[in-house]
């Protein structure tokens, strides 16, 4: 358990499930994305896990992205690099897990959150799953979590969420570009779909899932070092006077 926050995982009948919280949205300071990161990578190399379910706990919202509060104390190009290395962390350890992660996105996903809806390789929804990249409106940009984005849904439903960056996008839309497999009304629905699926894939071959999942990953071989580059970039901009006007700006009308 982490102050404010935890990363917790379980594995039964060949099914891993790895949870995230955070009280602030399920939002994700540095620390929870490396645990998060260590977490799949965990459940990745165990023998008894055949399946990942990723997913985070209570039913408003999957993941709000960034920690503002830690987006707010980022004073060096090295605290900055290192913050949004996190979500590199979490994003390639999704990536290089040899088992399937399934994404179970009850609500809505804001930022790294769609970066982790789009790097699992399966992602099923809540009807209530919109989507928004808000990172430029804060002066940076989706540039660590870009690649898995556009690899999900292409360079034109990318480009309309970066650019669009205060817009909300509906379920319907995610899954009519490909980011949910599938959305559901209820609760109830999503986790039994959600239980259905990682099942079957439980019992499935694990050397065919294993060599299914490396060739749907094929042309991502040089994300171990484009993510980390990319946070470079996210870690200089987090320092300009217009990230720090615009992220004080949101502090004080939460204060208000």
């Amino acid at each position: 358990m982490i102050e404010n926050g935890s990363v917790e995982t379980s594995i039964h009948n060949g099914i891993g499930t790895v949870s995230f919280f955070h009280p602030q949205s399920n939002s994700l300071p540095g620390i929870l994305l490396h645990q998060l990161a260590d977490a799949i990578t965990d459940a990745g190399i165990n023998p008894d896990c055949k399946v990942i379910i990723l997913k985070s706990e209570g039913e408003k919202t999957f993941c709000a992205g960034a920690s503002f509060d830690e987006l707010i104390a980022i004073d060096t190009f090295e605290k900055g690099k290192e913050f949004f290395s996190g979500f590199a962390l979490v994003i390639n350890a999704m990536r290089n897990a040899p088992k399937f992660v399934i994404a179970r996105v009850q609500g809505k996903a804001v930022g790294g959150g769609v970066g982790l809806a789009c790097a699992a390789d399966y992602a099923l929804a809540h009807s209530s799953a919109s989507v928004k990249l808000s990172e430029l409106a804060i002066g940076i940009g989706p540039f660590v979590v870009g690649p898995a984005v556009e690899r999900k849904i292409g360079v034109g439903a990318f480009t309309d969420l970066a650019i669009n960056a205060t817009g909300w996008k509906d379920s319907i839309w995610a899954k009519e570009k490909g980011m949910y497999a599938e959305t559901f009304s209820s609760i109830e629905e999503l986790d039994k779909g959600i239980n259905n699926l990682a099942k079957k894939l439980s019992e499935s071959n694990p050397e065919a899932m294993k060599l299914l999942k490396k060739a749907f990953w094929k042309d991502a071989d040089n994300w171990d070092s484009l993510l980390f580059e990319r946070a470079e970039m996210s870690g200089k901009l987090i320092l300009s006077d217009f990230s720090k006007n615009a992220i004080n700006k949101f502090k004080a009308s939460v204060q208000r």
